[in-house]
């Protein structure tokens, strides 16, 4: 019998916290039918694949995948979101943050007809600086996909199946399974859950990786980089329009010209830096159509521990 509700999990690390939370998903989710979990060790440096395929070995429903190295959280979820064959597909953290036992609250609101629910920690257990990062993130996806729901992402999800089809064919190295979600469906929703403290290991998931990835967001799956600095031109051009018209109307009325190298410098080093930071977002486009068109695999799988067809 094919599962009705998969589990992807990102593993990078998490030797020790797997176990448990394979046994609390399973306790979760036993009455809801048949379900699968598919773990995707994304170049973890301790024994996590090793878990990995012990796990797989004493439970039919766990698949085991095993990349070639460490291509990011998104890449080896997009991997197991295209190895499942449930009807609803959860993704969730490796980490015992997000409760398994808040599944149910997910499955009750996708139930309601929505594609796509989120859960939304009640209050996110993270230090300043993380909280802070992760605040830019969400701006920068909520530019990407052009819904108030951006504001309550999180990396514990549920959606359909068939949400997954608009994406079936995706390739390149910078992914974002929030903005690929977007292609499919606008019914999104959010519902509150409880976040725990992490009990072991540390977060993988640094400030400058978080900007890093806001920043990917923003200049892989939007123009709004583009359409700011176009703002910006228009906005200084305007500037240097009005300077030259008090300069002449002070020559036409006074006979004298504007006196001060000072001003004069100051204006001409403002316009230089608003044509070098337009010139780097163009730069920042055209390095990502670079790296598209050397045709980097999104991932590369290197072993697959699949359970047996029904």
């Amino acid at each position: 019998m094919l599962p009705s509700i998969s589990i992807v999990i990102p593993v990078y690390n998490s030797a020790s916290t797997l176990p448990e939370l394979i046994q609390r998903l399973e306790q979760a989710l036993v009455s809801f039918g048949p379900f699968e979990v598919v773990l995707v060790n994304d170049g973890s440096q301790d024994d996590s694949w090793e878990t990995i395929s012990k796990l797989a070995a004493a439970r039919q429903w766990v698949q085991g995948i095993n990349l070639m190295r460490n291509y990011g959280q998104h890449n080896a979820l997009l991997c197991g979101i295209r190895s499942t064959r449930g009807d609803v597909i959860i993704t969730i953290d490796d980490d015992l943050q997000n409760p398994p036992e808040e599944i149910p609250k997910l499955l009750a609101k996708l139930a309601e007809g929505y594609d796509v629910v989120y859960g939304t920690p009640e209050q996110e257990q993270h230090g300043l600086w993380r909280n802070l990062a992760s605040q830019v993130t969400k701006l920068a996806l909520q530019g990407a996909m052009g819904t108030k729901t951006a504001r309550s992402v999180s990396a514990f999800r549920a959606f359909r199946a068939q949400v997954r089809q608009a994406f079936a064919n995706y390739q390149g190295p910078y992914v974002s399974i929030d903005v690929l979600l977007t292609w499919a469906t606008t019914r999104f929703t959010a519902v509150k859950v409880s976040h725990a403290q992490r009990q072991r290991g540390v977060s993988n998931y640094t400030f400058r990786k978080l900007v890093t990835h806001a920043v990917n967001m923003m200049t892989g799956f939007s123009t709004l980089p583009l359409q700011l600095a176009s703002l910006i031109g228009f906005a200084f051009t305007a500037l240097g329009f009005g300077v030259l018209v008090y300069v002449i109307g002070r020559y036409l009325t006074q006979g004298s010209p504007v006196a001060g190298f000072p001003f004069l410098a100051s204006t001409i080093a403002v316009f230089s830096g608003a044509q070098l930071f337009a010139l780097g977002i163009i730069g920042e486009y055209l390095a990502r159509m670079h790296f598209r068109m050397m045709e980097r695999p999104t991932y590369v799988v290197r072993d697959h521990i699949s359970p047996p067809d029904d």
